[in-house]
């Protein structure tokens, strides 16, 4: 793919600048280099990650009984909305773009830095006073609110500090929309000579559909974090009915972002998994336009299908049905990515290592839970299903279970590339084989406790779903297993782990015309593109 930079020029180049350059805590944080600031938001992303387990944890713990006899009720209230805001804003949403993003996309596209070094770091700082802000809460006493803060119940009766988490919520925001602008403007303006639109990598086309849905619609939900703080804070009667307000409103204006954030969880992971699928199959990826496109279709539709978390809230019977229908239209895209990916596959020879593990079982739970997703678009069956257990395990099918899985397999797969180090490949493919049991023992079951009526935020429950809520709990404690394996087999290879090299997946892409770490300006001369980004595999 670069004419410039040979994989033979990268040994020679033998950068260990990321490691062993500017050791001190102050050369990290005030680092401009956008490898060492996609560093930096990993480590925080990880911190927070394993708080959210945390309350995670405590919620299965509580469900083993059915009289929640370990939690509080009200504890509890404040342990689930913990465990939903941090994993959403301070995980899900920037796993992916603030990480990876922040660490490759200059490297495939032949830059050297992102377009707004300065900005970016200032976008880790935003990040990290968020989630001051919201942990500050947690400590001096918890929010009950549910991570979607619906009114009146946020705005006039909850008396937990719900402000503060609203706070860093609203300052986090900002953290997106920057490192979304960055984004951006650093794949229009400074792709290399030769790096058209049509030799992007599709992980390069993931993070651009992801960031132009930052931009526009995290906006949205600063504007409406900002009303609940004045209504709150001054009474003024904006989703309040008992202060002439809407509380639909507020609806309206928080699932208006909170759908496409989805996408922002997801759209990410896709191209993560095209490139796994890619390298692991040793072929040219199936319909590459195709997926191009249909990543920005995903973008675009995602903004026209909010009205579908709201069948039973209120709306117009005529707006639920044009949801209903853009609900199921939005199906097409992301099933055009699925085939593409099988059809790549098909007749392929697979290599199994643990990175393409991740990949195909992203795959499976991604597909789970986008067909289930398909009931709930659908206004009869949603009306049913609304506020069980069945939307809880869809939601973690796709969020989680797809996006973690697909995070964890580009950490595995560029592994190698940030560090120049090697992990155990067997205890790799046995965590990412357990995490996909461990997940799917974990919300399978909640599938069928939802069919059969089992309400979601209940600390309580009927003692006929005992059973299943067990089996869930030990669903969940292998799944934390799984999760907690990595942070030891990644971190033993830092200090132990067999020299990597610039390009031990034999893959192609510039970031493995490079050395392992880069150096600090990625490459030392500009690298020139001379074909698109998978006619290796061929």
């Amino acid at each position: 793919m670069n004419a410039a930079v040979t994989s033979a020029d990268a040994e020679s180049m033998g950068s260990g600048y990321l490691v062993e350059g500017g050791r001190t805590l102050w050369s990290w944080l005030s680092t401009r280099d956008h490898k060492r600031i996609g560093i930096l938001y990993a480590v925080a992303i990880t911190t927070f990650f394993f708080m959210g387990g945390v309350a995670a944890t405590l919620i299965r713990l509580n469900l083993i009984y059915p009289d929640g006899r370990m939690l509080s009720a009200e504890t509890y209230n404040k342990t689930f909305t913990f465990h939903g805001v941090v994993m959403v804003w301070f995980f899900l949403i920037p796993s992916i773009p603030a990480t990876l993003g922040n660490f490759l996309l200059p490297l495939m596209i032949g830059a050297r830095d992102m377009a707004f070094p300065r900005l970016n770091l200032f976008s880790w700082y935003l990040y990290m006073v968020g989630g001051l802000f919201t942990v500050a809460a947690l400590l001096l006493g918890g929010v009950d609110t549910g991570w979607t803060f619906y009114t009146p119940y946020s705005t006039m009766f909850s008396n937990s500090n719900v402000i503060l988490v609203v706070v860093g919520v609203f300052v986090v925001g900002f953290s997106s929309i920057l490192t979304g602008l960055n984004l951006i403007v650093t794949t229009h303006m400074m792709r290399a000579p030769g790096m058209h639109w049509y030799r992007l990598p599709l992980f390069v086309w993931a993070m651009y559909a992801t960031s132009v849905v930052m931009m526009l619609a995290t906006p949205v939900l600063a504007m409406t974090l900002s009303l609940i703080g004045l209504e709150r804070l001054a009474g003024v009667g904006i989703f309040d009915p008992a202060l002439g307000g809407d509380p639909i409103l507020f609806q309206h204006f928080f699932w208006f972002y909170s759908h496409p954030a989805v996408y922002i969880m997801i759209l990410p992971a896709m191209g993560v998994v095209s490139e796994l699928i890619c390298n692991g199959v040793h072929r040219k990826i199936f319909g590459y336009k195709f997926m191009a496109w249909s990543m920005l279709s995903i973008a675009f539709i995602g903004f026209l299908v909010w009205g579908h978390h709201m069948f039973v809230a209120g709306q117009s019977m005529y707006a639920g049905i044009v949801f209903s229908i853009l609900s199921f239209v939005v199906a097409v895209p992301s099933a055009i990515k699925v085939f593409n990916w099988l059809t790549t596959l098909h007749k392929g020879t697979i290599d199994f290592h643990a990175p393409m593990i991740y990949a195909l079982g992203f795959i499976g739970l991604f597909t789970l839970g986008g067909m289930t997703g398909l009931f709930l678009a659908a206004v009869a069956l949603d009306v049913n299903l609304t506020d069980t257990y069945f939307v809880v395990a869809h939601f973690h099918y796709i969020m989680v279970g797809g996006s973690v899985m697909a995070y964890l397999g580009g950490i595995h797969y560029w592994w190698p590339k940030v560090t120049g180090r090697m992990y155990s490949e067997t205890i790799a493919r046995i965590a990412a084989v357990l995490m996909f049991v461990g997940f799917n023992l974990t919300f399978f079951p909640q599938y069928i406790l939802g069919y059969e009526g089992m309400p979601r935020r209940y600390h309580q429950y009927l003692p006929q779903f005992q059973d299943l809520n067990i089996l869930s709990s030990i669903g969940a404690c292998v799944l934390a297993i799984s999760y907690l394996m990595p942070l030891f087999y990644l971190g033993h290879s830092l200090f132990r782990g067999e020299a990597a090299g610039p390009n031990p997946w034999q893959a192609t892409g510039l970031e493995w015309t490079t050395s392992s770490p880069p150096p600090e300006h990625n490459f030392h001369e500009t690298p020139v593109v001379t074909h698109g980004p998978y006619e290796y595999c061929d």
